[in-house]
């Protein structure tokens, strides 16, 4: 057996035990619970995986999508359900923030709440839902699994203004980056482990056409060509994030270390010292990644918790209750 083989099935084992660890003892285990529903709602971790896995398997895409939903929801006013509430005639909500525009996998949401609904109605909070469904689709997209913790209860303050400084920008700005991920207590292995999550899904033109002109250093010369090609149809059209969109994989840090990063704030995480090191341990150690990217969205699944008498359990996820 080889050095680098050594190597790689002490860093599995070493993770095996560390995410063991972090699944019975993770950061805020004692502020929620793995089995807040066992006597309420027994199936409802059930119920999601079932509505997850039907939608997933009409659209693969949708897998990334319903990521992006948790990730946007919990860098705004923490993990409340807050980013799924509709306008309203007086207000502008987050989902309708230019950021926030090119959002899908609402109707996904919508599908598990309603048959929550019909099993123990007022029981299962949307943010629980989110954090669930995120997580079933990291895993139906052979990710790794995952404990979510529960019992968030849902906001009832949403306006799109406030995700002008809170959600992190396609720019190329690591030290930007680290503010805003430390803004909700995480760091920079945690913010280069959650932009992982970029190994699925799509970005559109807009987002990166400004990479295609301005960054022809750090952009491979055939990747530039094809995302040009792109965006001469607008800047509603669509590229992956890299070549394998609908898997959860280590690719997305491969593809890095190419300079086939799709956004700026992709690529700068291997341009920038701060950062490149941790990439290319990610490249290399798919496995890592993984441990990593379990902890980092333990951490960030529990961002400014509502509990108890703080917030309410919907009875829709696109209004708060009258």
């Amino acid at each position: 057996m080889g050095a680098q083989e050594t190597m790689k099935r002490f860093v599995r084992l070493l993770l095996l035990v560390q995410a063991a660890a972090v699944l019975l003892s993770g950061p805020g285990a004692a502020e929620l619970s793995m089995d807040y529903y066992a006597m309420s709602c027994p199936y409802a971790e059930y119920i999601v995986r079932n509505v997850v896995g039907q939608a997933l398997m009409k659209d693969p895409t949708l897998a990334g999508s319903i990521l992006r939903l948790h990730f946007h929801d919990c860098f705004v006013q923490g993990c409340d359900a807050s980013v799924l509430l509709d306008s309203t005639d007086d207000n502008t909500a987050e989902k309708d923030a230019p950021a926030n525009k090119s959002l899908r996998g609402f109707e996904v949401i919508d599908g598990i709440k309603e048959a929550l609904e019909a099993q123990c109605p007022g029981i299962v909070s949307c943010a629980d839902v989110l954090a669930l469904a995120a997580r079933d689709a990291v895993f139906m997209a052979r990710g790794p699994y995952y404990g979510v913790p529960l019992g968030r209860r849902d906001g009832s303050r949403s306006v799109a203004s406030d995700t002008f400084l809170a959600l992190p920008p396609p720019v190329k700005n690591v030290t930007l980056l680290i503010q805003i991920f430390g803004n909700v207590g995480l760091d920079v292995h945690d913010m280069v482990a959650l932009s992982g999550g970029h190994t699925l899904g799509i970005a559109h033109c807009a987002n990166f056409k400004d990479r295609i002109k301005n960054e022809v250093d750090t952009l491979d010369a055939s990747l530039a060509s094809s995302l040009g090609s792109v965006c001469r149809g607008g800047d509603s059209k669509t590229a992956p994030f890299d070549r394998t969109s609908t898997r959860f994989d280590g690719v997305y840090y491969r593809e890095l270390t190419a300079r086939r990063g799709l956004l700026s704030s992709d690529q700068t995480l291997f341009e920038s010292p701060e950062t490149k090191e941790m990439v290319g341990m990610f490249a290399m150690y798919p496995d890592y990644f993984f441990y990593a990217f379990q902890q980092g969205m333990l951490k960030m699944g529990q961002i400014s918790l509502k509990e108890g008498d703080e917030g309410e359990v919907r009875n829709s996820c696109r209004v708060v209750n009258s």
